[in-house]
Formats: structure tokens, C-alpha cells, sequence
């Protein structure tokens, strides 16, 4: 199973943050920010094998909010 998640925005700065935000969670770009069709913008990313760093509270990455 191949795991990828997305980010989806209004914007290309908001998609490039999202972006970041998820390559700070220890994942791995596979598709860069590009505008759509339908007026959107979109990234992918994938987990990498490396251990995704703990936040500074030791709770790790993923955050229920």
C-alpha cells in the first residue's frame, strides 16, 4: 500500500506553505505545487523511512484538532 497525501489550496503560496509543513512532518515531495484546471493548487507528498521529528510538547507530528 502506497501512502500519499495532498495538499489542496487557494493559492500557490498556501500550497508551497502546506508543502513545507508536511516535509517538516517527514514527508517527501513527489509532486511539486501546480495550478489545476478547476482553479486550484495541489502538492503530494509521501513518507520517507526516516522518523518524523517529535514536537517540542513530545507529541509528535500529527496533532488531533
Amino acid at each position: 500500500m502506497t501512502i500519499r497525501v495532498s495538499v489542496q489550496a487557494a493559492t500557490e503560496d498556501e500550497c508551497v506553505e502546506g508543502l513545507a509543513q508536511l516535509v517538516d512532518a517527514g514527508f517527501q515531495p513527489v509532486m511539486m505545487p501546480r495550478y489545476l484546471t478547476d482553479g486550484r493548487w495541489m502538492a503530494r507528498a509521501v513518507p520517507t523511512t526516516r522518523a518524523p521529528a517529535v514536537a517540542d510538547d513530545g507529541r509528535g507530528p500529527v496533532v488531533p484538532g
